[in-house]
């Protein structure tokens, strides 16, 4: 695992350095769009617990009116506090790109449980579900990518958490346990397909694999 832990280190600088001289274009149109659209600063600024149950400051573009209300467990179709261009940089995850200033920080990784916000980790985390905060969170995960396909299409908030979240959670677990160099590289395959598959107009996903398997262990 130290072996792991450094080519991964090493990974996400590079990634991170990369990504900002490549993706520069896109972050300065969509700071100058999200100024004229909607009142307020650029970034969300959220407060998330990392590694070991330590809370920091994770960045987002903003996509949602300021003094949207309460943090809740998922951000549900058709969002009333979400304005039009936020839907879309979320749809395109465009959103989440400022992460990778916490990655350079040393907060995030590129592949890693997302991070959750503190109401919902002391809610959620209990048990062995505690191990999801013995690694670093990261821009992608097979929850997130699941979520993205799948939760994000629940309109009810109730239902979600009852049938969406365990599911999740598990996903995260599931990572914890089986992360390595290999499925990270694949992780990355799929979440690049996924988006772009999205934007495409692809509406219907099959459910990642990892449920499969989840369910075989238990038996």
């Amino acid at each position: 695992m130290f072996f792991y832990r450094i080519v991964k280190r090493v990974f996400d600088i590079l990634f991170a350095v990369l990504f900002l001289l490549v993706f520069s274009p896109i972050f300065i149109v969509t700071i100058i769009v999200i100024k004229i659209v909607s009142p307020g600063p650029v970034f969300y600024k959220a407060r998330r617990v990392g590694l070991h149950g330590r809370v920091f400051t994770c960045y987002k573009f903003r996509s949602m009116c300021v003094d949207s209300g309460e943090v809740k467990l998922t951000t549900l179709q058709n969002d009333n506090r979400i304005f039009p261009f936020g839907y879309f940089i979320r749809k395109a995850k465009i959103d989440e790109m400022p992460q990778v200033f916490n990655i350079l920080l040393g907060q995030m990784t590129v592949v890693g449980p997302r991070p959750e916000d503190v109401v919902n980790v002391r809610v959620l985390y209990r048990g062995e579900y505690k191990r999801i905060l013995d690694i670093k969170p990261g821009l992608t995960s097979p929850a997130s990518l699941y979520d993205y396909t799948h939760g994000e299409k629940y309109e009810d908030e109730r239902l979600y958490e009852t049938e969406f979240a365990p599911q999740k959670l598990a996903l995260e677990l599931y990572y914890v346990k089986n992360r390595g160099l290999l499925y990270d590289t694949r992780l990355i395959l799929r979440t690049a397909y996924i988006i772009v598959m999205i934007l495409l107009g692809k509406q219907y996903f099959k459910k990642p694999k990892e449920l499969d398997m989840i369910r075989m262990s238990v038996k």
